[in-house]
C-alpha cells in the first residue's frame, strides 16, 4: 500500500504545484499575455512556424523531452536507494526542471522562436552565443549518434514492439494531412489513431508479423542507425504539421494512456496483489524491495554529485531547453499556452519517472524470470537485477528492469504478459524515436544559427556581428535547411559508424560509436541546463524582473555537472576505476571533448560574471525588423 500512496501523493503534489507555483510564474514573473503576437503567427511559414492547438503542441513537447531519459536514469539511480531518487525527481522537477523548460519556452517566444543559444548572443554577447551553439552541436550530435543504438537495443529485446512503432509513421502522416487540410477537430482523429495503434500492439506479433519482427530485430545496429537517421532527415525537412507534430501527438495519446494503465495496474497490485508468478501460486503482495537508501552500492560512483547527473530528464534536463526554444516556441498559437506546455509537460514526465522508480523498486518483486527458468520474487528479484552497479548499468538491463516491473503492474489487472511487455516496449521505443526526430530538427536550427554567425547579408540577423568576423561567409551553404540537416546527420552517422572502444570495425560492430562520448552525455546535458538558466536569468535581469527563484537552481546546475565531469576525468570513473585521463589506454576523443566542454563552461561563466553587474535594466539589442514589415 505504501507504493500506491507514493504514486497518488506524487500525482496530487504535481497538480498542486502546477496550479500554484506554475501559475505564479505565468502571471507574476513571465506575465503571459493572451493577446501578444507569437512567433508562429508573426513568422508563419507553414513549415517550421505553424500556429497549433496547445493539445497537439503538448503532445509533441512531452514525447520529445521524455525520450528514454526518465526511464534509464531512475532505473539505475535507485541503486542509491529509492528515496533519494524519488526526492530528487519530485522536488527537482517542480522547482528546477519545470522552471527551466517553462523559462526557455517563454524567452524563445519573446525572441521570434530563436534557440537559447542564439538568444545568448544578445542577452550576453556574441562570443557566448558561439560557445553556447558549439555546446549544443556536440550535445545533439551525441543524441543523434546514440539514439539509433538505443532504439535498436529496444527492438532486439522486445521484437514485438517493431511493427507497432513502424506503423506509427504512416498513421501520423495521414492524421497530419487530415487535420491540416480539413481543419477538423482533434476528437475523431485522436480516437481512430489511438484505436489503430493499440490494435497494432495487441496483434502486431501474430502470424506473419512475428517473422517480420524477428527478422528486423536481428538487423545489425548500424543498419538501424542509418535507417533512423534517414528518417530523421526526412522528418526534419518536412513541414512540421505533416509528420513531427502528428506523430508526437498520437504518440503522446498512446504514452499517456500507457501511463494511466501502469497507474491502474499499480492500484490493482496494491489492493489485490500481483498476478500469480507461477500456475497455482498465491498472488504476491506489492511491497518495495529496493533499499530506502544505499550510499555506497558495489562499484557505484559517489551519490553526490552523480545522483543529480544520472537522473536527468525526470528532474531537469538541458536537452529540454532545446525542445522549448527549438520547436515548441515556433508552434504555440498564444503565450498563455506556455504554462501548460512548458511547465505541465515537465511535471508529466516527472510523474513517469516516479512510476519508473516504483516499477523497479516494487514491480520487479512481483516476479521476474531467472536465467535458469525459475521465477524470482521479492528481494531475490531485486537482487537479480541490481546485484552491482556494473550489472545494473547496461542499457538493456535498465530498460528491462522498467519493462518487467511495469508489465507486472499490468498483469495484476489480467493483461497477458506478452501484451504487457509489448506495450511497455513500444512506450520506450516511441519515446526514443520522437526524441530522435526532434533532435535532428533542432540540430538543423543550431547548424543554421552557427552558419549565420558568419553571414554578411546587409541588415540580416546578426549583421553587426558578421561584419566584424569576416567579409565572406564560408558557411553560407549551411544556412539551407537541407544542407544543414544533411551535415548534422552525416556527422552523427560518422560518429556512430565507429565501433565501441577496443573492437575492430565491421558492419556488425559499427553503430556503437556514440558510446564513446556517451559517458559524458549526462554531465554535458545537465550542464546545458545550467547554461540555459544563465540565459533566462540575464533576460529577466535586464528587465528588472525577479531572478531569485532561478539563482540557486542555476548555481546548482552549473556546479554539479562540472564536479561530476572533473571527477570522472581526473579521479574515478566508477568504483575503483581510474579517471578517463589516467586509464591505461585513455580514450582521447572522450578526454579531449570533456576538457573542451569544461573550458567552454568556464569561459561562458567568466563572460557572464563580467557582464552581470552592468546588465540590470539595460535591454539587449532589438531584433532587426522582418523583411516586408511596415511596407
Amino acid at each position: 500500500m505504501n507504493t500506491l500512496l507514493i504514486a497518488v501523493g506524487a500525482l496530487v503534489g504535481y497538480l498542486i504545484a502546477y496550479h500554484t507555483y506554475g501559475r505564479w510564474l505565468a502571471r507574476h514573473i513571465f506575465r503571459l499575455d493572451p493577446k501578444a503576437v507569437v512567433p508562429s503567427v508573426e513568422m508563419n511559414d507553414d513549415r517550421d512556424y505553424v500556429p497549433t492547438k496547445k493539445a497537439v503542441v503538448f503532445g509533441h513537447h512531452f514525447t520529445s523531452i521524455a525520450g528514454t531519459g526518465p526511464i534509464v536514469g531512475p532505473a539505475i539511480a535507485i541503486m542509491w536507494g529509492w528515496l533519494p531518487a524519488l526526492l530528487w525527481v519530485f522536488f527537482g522537477s517542480i522547482f528546477i526542471g519545470a522552471v527551466h523548460d517553462f523559462g526557455a519556452l517563454v524567452v524563445s517566444l519573446r525572441n521570434r522562436g530563436q534557440t537559447v543559444g542564439d538568444i545568448a548572443g544578445r542577452v550576453l554577447n556574441r562570443r557566448v552565443r558561439l560557445l553556447f551553439l558549439l555546446v549544443l552541436f556536440v550535445t545533439l550530435t551525441i543524441v543523434l549518434a546514440i539514439f539509433g543504438l538505443v532504439i535498436a537495443a529496444v527492438f532486439r529485446q522486445f521484437p514485438s514492439s517493431i511493427f507497432p512503432c513502424l506503423v506509427q509513421i504512416p498513421i501520423a502522416v495521414a492524421i497530419g494531412i487530415w487535420l491540416h487540410r480539413k481543419g477538423i477537430g482533434l476528437a475523431i482523429p485522436s480516437i481512430l489513431a489511438l484505436a489503430i495503434m493499440y490494435l497494432t500492439v495487441i496483434f502486431g506479433d501474430w502470424g506473419p508479423l512475428h517473422a517480420f519482427n524477428t527478422i528486423l530485430a536481428a538487423w545489425p545496429n548500424f543498419t538501424w542507425v542509418i535507417l533512423l537517421l534517414v528518417y530523421s532527415y526526412i522528418a526534419s525537412v518536412l513541414p512540421v504539421w505533416m509528420l513531427l507534430q502528428p506523430r508526437d501527438y498520437i504518440n503522446s495519446l498512446q504514452l499517456l494512456t500507457a501511463l494511466a494503465l501502469i497507474l491502474l495496474g499499480l492500484i490493482a497490485a496494491a489492493i489485490f496483489g500481483g498476478a500469480p508468478p507461477t500456475e497455482g501460486a498465491a498472488r504476491p503482495e506489492l511491497v518495495i524491495t529496493a533499499p530506502v537508501a544505499q550510499w555506497s552500492p558495489a562499484g557505484a560512483p559517489l551519490i553526490l554529485p552523480f545522483l543529480f547527473i544520472t537522473v536527468a530528464c525526470g528532474a531537469i534536463s538541458g536537452f529540454h531547453c532545446l525542445v522549448s526554444s527549438g520547436t515548441s516556441s515556433k508552434q504555440l498559437r498564444r503565450e498563455t499556452d506556455a504554462q501548460f506546455v512548458g511547465y505541465g509537460s515537465m511535471l508529466t514526465e516527472s510523474f513517469l519517472a516516479v512510476l519508473v522508480i516504483l516499477a523497479c523498486a516494487a514491480g520487479l518483486g512481483l516476479g521476474i524470470a531467472a536465467s535458469d527458468g525459475t521465477v524470482l520474487t521479492g528481494v531475490e528479484a531485486w537482487a537479480g537485477r541490481y546485484g552491482s552497479w556494473t550489472a545494473a548499468g547496461g542499457l538493456g538491463t535498465k530498460i528491462a528492469a522498467f519493462v518487467d516491473g511495469a508489465a507486472n503492474f499490468l498483469r495484476a489487472m489480467g493483461i497477458g504478459g506478452g501484451v504487457a511487455a509489448a506495450l511497455m516496449g513500444v512506450l520506450v521505443a516511441s519515446f526514443a524515436g520522437t526524441t530522435l526526430d526532434t533532435a535532428c530538427r533542432i540540430q538543423r536550427y543550431v547548424i543554421q544559427e552557427i552558419a549565420s554567425t558568419f553571414a554578411t547579408r546587409p541588415g540580416g540577423e546578426g549583421a553587426a556581428v558578421d561584419r566584424s568576423i569576416s567579409a565572406v561567409n564560408p558557411l553560407a551553404w549551411l544556412q539551407n535547411r537541407h544542407a544543414a540537416t544533411i551535415f548534422g546527420v552525416v556527422v552523427a552517422a560518422l560518429m556512430a559508424a565507429l565501433p565501441a572502444s577496443g573492437q575492430a570495425w565491421s558492419w556488425q560492430t559499427a553503430g556503437s560509436g556514440g558510446l564513446i562520448l556517451w559517458p559524458m552525455f549526462g554531465a554535458t546535458n545537465q550542464l546545458l541546463g545550467g547554461l540555459a538558466f544563465l540565459v533566462i536569468g540575464f533576460w529577466l535581469w535586464r528587465r528588472r524582473l525577479p531572478v531569485w527563484f532561478i539563482a540557486i537552481p542555476m548555481v546548482f546546475m552549473l556546479i554539479m555537472p562540472a564536479w561530476g565531469m572533473i571527477w570522472q576525468l581526473f579521479v574515478s570513473n566508477a568504483g575503483d576505476q581510474p579517471g578517463w585521463l589516467f586509464q591505461e589506454n585513455p580514450d582521447w576523443v572522450l578526454v579531449i571533448v570533456a576538457l573542451a566542454t569544461l573550458a567552454l563552461e568556464l569561459w561562458m561563466i567568466v563572460e557572464a560574471a563580467i557582464l552581470w553587474p552592468g546588465a540590470r535594466g539595460k535591454l539587449e539589442t532589438v531584433l532587426p525588423a522582418l523583411e516586408g514589415a511596415g511596407a
